[in-house]
């Protein structure tokens, strides 16, 4: 989610991870409006910066559905790849290392 901050006449002027300003509009990643214009008004590095925030959302929502799909015994962690389980469980250790000392911790932030 971003929040986007509008000129008087209503366009979209910047984008932000945190809300800067009390009026900054809060809205989804995956908007016609945010994708417009930052492919108008900024550096195409801000387009792949996007794509890469929402792959780390799609990712973590991959994990969950693997949990899910396990948990419901429709499939066997042991049937997955060797190397999708070696790296579901890392960063399944790195999250539960991260979130021992963290009252609420979000992996959404990270990028």
């Amino acid at each position: 989610m971003l929040y986007v901050e509008r000129n008087d006449q209503g366009e979209i002027i910047a984008v932000r991870k945190s809300q800067n300003l009390p009026q900054d509009e809060f809205k989804p990643a995956i908007d016609g409006e945010i994708i417009d214009f930052l492919g108008k008004n900024s550096p195409k590095d801000s387009i792949f910066h996007l794509l890469a925030s929402m792959d780390m959302e799609i990712i973590r929502i991959l994990e969950d559905l693997i949990d899910l799909l396990v948990g419901k015994n429709l499939i066997m962690f042991s049937e997955l790849p060797q190397k999708a389980q070696e790296k579901l469980l890392c960063r399944k250790q790195i999250r539960n290392h991260i979130s021992k000392n963290a009252i609420i911790f979000d992996d959404s932030d990270i990028l």
